[in-house]
């Protein structure tokens, strides 16, 4: 039987690898959760810094893991000014 990864190495391991495949700062994991198939996250990154640092532009990835922690997949989900708060998300994320 193998060990799985814990949650807090699972995110670690999130970041670090949408990070190398995109070169962009991943920022913050915004949802995390546990599936059948591994792991799906939302990863908020950094685009494109701007000034002021509120009008940066970021980004929320959705993020699949295996099991093991590996990533399978990633897409980005929407864009937005880091002053900008949400006023309706579609799917209820």
């Amino acid at each position: 039987m193998t060990n799985l990864p814990k949650p807090q190495e699972v995110l670690q391991e999130a970041r670090a690898q949408l990070a190398e495949l995109t070169g962009m700062a991943a920022e913050s994991v915004s949802s995390f959760e546990r599936t059948e198939d591994g792991w799906t996250l939302e990863i908020e990154v950094l685009e494109l810094p701007r000034v002021p640092d509120t009008m940066s532009l970021l980004a929320s990835y959705q993020v699949t893991l295996d099991p093991q922690g590996d990533l399978t997949g990633y897409r980005r989900v929407r864009r937005y000014e880091r002053g900008r708060s949400d006023a309706h998300r579609p799917g209820g994320r």
